[in-house]
Parts: structure tokens; sequence; C-alpha cells
């Protein structure tokens, strides 16, 4: 079946007509330039954004509402970075305070633009407490979207909830399934850990112990309910899926008092695993976690680098971050590694205006767009971005076509689809499109394994087998494009 693959045979049958583009990253720091009129500026963006909603609290560790400030948080942050002073990147200490708080692994003091998703998950175990109850909540989203962090965030709050109210707090146990050596060994983490306090035979399954344990009444009346954190729940997936099932079935058993929350990076496993589930009566609770938007990414890193005492970046080259990193994958983790990776930028390029006595560039200097156009340029460089910031317009035109065409959840379609697709893209841009023997022609060249087949070319059938977020870093940086996109 033809498909619009962008191969690595495909970019070496281009070799002889490859030219560059305006697409080309290596003009990324005019990004912010050449941007629509109607693009805000980051102070703007922040003021605007749905994610800086005035009843959350970014100030302290509560999950509920708070009085409004008196000042916007884009009105903090202009003040803070008209008051701080510029840093020093020749000063290790403080390259050093930088990247770790750009860090992945450094907590920051508050979680914002998860408020609603937190807020869910709180009050659901919220609710458990109060009623010892059991139940079960499954927690999903692409990469880098913050779950593993809100997950810890709440349970914390949970526990304190639990203490001011008169609770009793329940214990928690966290789970990581890359750490197991197989599946089924889940069930023995929990027992091994002593948080089922029944007397065990050294014969019995920990599967078996914890559904004879759930089945009969605790002889104990103060056994604490126990929250079960379940990370990387899509290793548990194996062919049967009966581990999967077992797990969220213990919430059914009779006396149980587990509150479990899986987490997944795939947004199908729900769709995949959640009618099994509700056949046995067991379906969890689902909160999905989106990509992070440009402001939200935005609002994210600015959060971050407010505990520092110095300015770091320029807001335009942050501004630049969010949005190349929205655009390709919304991934936060991804966004904090460019901006250490463009710091590093920053430090080469002082340490080399030292060594040659260049006055210039020291004591004095922040982040800027090129700095941090160098750092993208670095983390999402690959040979298939390469080819298509070299592919002549249309084909890039078509490659737009298909994406905005199989956006709707379709996974293939005949050429002649989107043919049409590629006409309406051209037509609302005002370029001349090509005929069709010349568009099939070039969706051959797109295909590197297109084989000839009988009966209309209309009807034949194609897909997309290019990732959606490498064609939209591309060629986002050409206005052009970017409005094709949308």
């Amino acid at each position: 079946m033809p498909s619009l693959a962008v191969s690595r045979s495909v970019e070496e049958s281009l070799t002889p007509q490859k030219r560059r583009l305006r697409s080309n990253s290596t003009a990324a720091p005019e990004t912010p330039i050449s941007a629509p009129t109607k693009r805000k500026s980051p102070r703007r963006c922040l003021e605007s954004s749905p994610s800086s909603h005035p009843t959350v609290s970014t100030r302290n560790d509560s999950i509920g509402p708070v009085s409004n400030s008196s000042k916007s948080l884009a009105e903090e942050l202009s003040e803070d970075f008209s008051k701080k002073l510029n840093w020093n990147p020749s000063d290790a200490s403080q390259v050093s305070a930088v990247k770790e708080a750009l860090h992945v692994s450094t907590s920051p003091p508050t979680i914002v633009c998860r408020e609603e998703e937190q807020r869910r998950v709180f009050d659901f175990c919220k609710a458990c407490v109060e009623k010892e109850q059991s139940g079960s909540l499954y927690v999903c989203g692409c990469p880098g979207t913050g779950k593993s962090l809100s997950m810890e965030k709440v349970s914390n709050q949970l526990i304190k909830w639990a203490r001011d109210g008169g609770f009793e707090p329940p214990e928690v146990l966290s789970i990581n399934c890359t750490a197991l050596t197989s599946s089924s060994q889940i069930f023995g983490k929990i027992v091994d850990n002593g948080y089922v306090k029944v007397k065990t035979s050294g014969t019995i399954a920990p599967l078996q112990h914890l559904q004879n344990v759930y089945s009969q009444k605790q002889q104990s009346s103060s056994s604490k309910m126990l929250l079960i954190i379940v990370d990387e729940l899509d290793y548990l997936i194996t062919k049967d899926r009966a581990v999967l099932h077992d797990l969220f079935m213990l919430t059914t058993l009779p006396f149980s008092r587990c509150i479990l929350i899986g987490i997944a990076n795939a947004i199908d496993l729900a769709d995949r695993f959640l009618p099994k589930l509700q056949s046995l009566n067991c379906k969890p609770l689902v909160v999905t976690y989106r990509a992070y938007s440009k402001d939200q990414i935005l609002r994210i890193l600015q959060e971050r680098l407010m505990v520092l005492p110095h300015v770091v970046f320029h807001p335009q080259a942050l501004e630049l971050c969010a949005r190349k990193v929205a655009a390709a994958s919304g991934d936060m983790r991804k966004a904090l590694s460019v901006c250490r990776s463009a710091v590093e930028v920053l430090e080469a390029e002082v340490r080399d205006s030292t060594n040659n006595m260049d006055s210039d560039t020291q004591g004095n200097s922040v982040v800027k767009i090129d700095h941090m156009a160098a750092a993208l340029s670095k983390a999402f460089r690959t040979p298939v971005i390469d080819t298509i910031q070299s592919l002549p317009q249309h084909q890039q035109i078509i490659l737009c076509s298909a994406v905005k065409f199989f956006r709707g959840g379709k996974k293939d379609t005949i050429v002649g689809e989107l043919n049409k697709s590629y006409v309406e893209t051209c037509k609302s841009r005002m370029i001349p499109p090509v005929g069709i023997s010349e568009f099939l022609s070039m969706c051959r060249v797109l295909n590197d394994q297109a084989r000839q087949s009988r009966g209309d070319d209309k009807l034949k059938r194609v897909t997309l087998t290019v990732d959606e977020a490498d064609i939209n870093f591309a060629l986002q940086g050409v206005r052009f494009f970017r409005n094709c996109l949308q």
C-alpha cells in the first residue's frame, strides 16, 4: 500500500534536486520576527492563558481555591525581570543553580497548569478515605505532561488533609512497573512491603493472598486504607492482560481497602482494556493529561526560573522554546532539556570569548534567541526533518494536507481524496495546484516503496507514516506552512 513515508532512501533519491527553503532550522533565530502579526507577546500570552486561572493557587501547596491576588502573574513576572540583575554565565555556582532549577528531577515548589487534573484526582481519593471505600482511577497522557509529579503532590496533600480532618491517613505505596522483572511481581511488591498485615504461608501466591485478605472481614478495625500508585502501567500489558485485570479487580472485593491509581503514557490504553474492566465491574475513573500548550510551557519555565535571583533567559528565547516544543510534542521534560542545553551554548560562547579576551560578551549576558535556536536545532534535528525541510514546496504542501486530512482519526484514504485536500490547501493560500498526474508523481517520490497497481491511480490507498510532530517541527518556522497546518 503506497504511503507518504519519508525514508532515508527517499532522501538519497532527492539529493540531486535538494534545495533549502526558509523552513530550514538554521533560520530559527528569525522566527519570532517573522511570526504572524496576531501573535501575542509572552506577557500578554500569560495574561490570556486559560491555565493562569485567578482562583488557583500558585504560591502554596493547597489544591483548593484561594483568594485572588491583586497582581496578575504576568505583572509579577514583569516586575521580577525588571528588578533582577543579569547573571554571570562564567560563574560556576550560578550556572549550577540554573541547571538544577531546570533539571527534570528537581520538584518545583508549585505545580501549575495541572490544577484541574489534580483536583479531580484529589477529590476521588478524598471521597474514598471519607467513606472508607476502595476505588480505582486511571491517569493517561503523553510523556512529560506532569502525571507522576501530580500524583506525588496529590498523595502528600491527601495525607495532610486526612490528618487535619481527623481521618486515618492512608498508607502510600508507589510502584514503577519498569523495575519489575515480571508483570505478576507487582502483587508480591504489595505483600512484601508489609501493607497487608495478615500472616501468610510461603506456598500461597501473592495475588491469591491479597484476594483472600480482601474477601473476608478484617479482625482489626484499625486497618488503614492503602493508596497504590502504579506508574508506567503500559508495562503490565500482556497477551491476555490478566495481570492488569487482576490488579484492578482487587478494588472490587467486598472488604478491599485499596485505592488504586494507574498511570500510563498510552492514550489508547484505556480504549484497549476498559471495556473488559467494565464487564468485570471494575471500570476505573479516567483522568487525561493533555500535552502542554505553548502558554503552559512558558508559564512553567518562568515559575521554575522565579526562584533564581538573576535573569537568565531573554523572554523571547523562552517563548521560542515553548512554541517549538509545544508544536513538536508538548513534552515539558523536552523543554527543560532544551533550556539546559541553551545555557550550555551560552557557557561555551562565554568561555571562547574569555580565551579570546573579548570583553563584550563577558560578565553580563543572558540566553538569547540564537542560543535557544542552536539548542532546539540540536534537540530536534533528525534525518527525517532534514529531508522534509529540503523537499520542493508542493511536496511539503502535500505533507501538510495529509497531516490535516488524517487528524480526524482516519488511518488511510484514497489518493483522490488526498488530492482534493491538497487542492483546497493550495486554493486557500492562493497558490496554483499542480495537475493530477504531477500530484501522483510527487506522491510516488514521497513514497519510497510505491508499487504499481492495476486500475485507476486515484483509487490507490495512501497513508501517512511520517510522525506528525516531525512535519510540524520541520515546517512551522515558515508562516505559510504554519498556516497550512492550522
